[in-house]
């Protein structure tokens, strides 16, 4: 049973989606905006219609993951806090230019570097405030 990431963007969701299919390669498996949801059925804590135009749901492959997003009710500016997305390369290269991508506009929070547990381990924050750490691991022993 997979535990998948649902992120709500507060407006910003479509955004975030044209930024991970550029960044990391992202497939939207799907997308459905309020305006496509029975009348009524999509309501605001206060009772108001979110906008039509933003997304109520979507699912992203990114490699062998699944990223879900929605613009949530569309209240402003999004908060992600107390957790990171970890990003699995496949080699040096591969995690050097996925960092860089998610940098992009974004803040480093521990430079990509080598460690005593990856050959790249990195922390970073995209332009949106996602927080995402970016390795490639050394191989298990024993």
């Amino acid at each position: 049973m997979p535990i998948e990431p649902y992120l709500f963007f507060d407006g910003r969701c479509e955004e975030a989606i044209a930024f991970y299919r550029q960044s990391l390669g992202a497939e939207v498996e799907m997308l459905m905006r309020y305006s496509e949801a029975p009348a009524g059925s999509a309501q605001c804590p206060d009772g108001s219609q979110p906008p039509g135009d933003k997304v109520m749901h979507a699912s992203l492959r990114i490699g062998q993951g699944r990223l879900m997003a929605s613009d949530g009710f569309a209240a402003g500016k999004p908060e992600f806090k107390g957790f990171s997305l970890s990003l699995t390369a496949d080699d040096d290269a591969g995690a050097k230019r996925l960092f860089d991508a998610l940098a992009d506009g974004g803040q480093v929070q521990q430079p990509l570097g080598a460690t005593f547990f990856a050959s790249s381990f990195g922390m970073v924050a995209d332009r949106f405030g996602v927080a995402w750490m970016v390795i490639v691991p050394l191989p298990m022993k024993g």
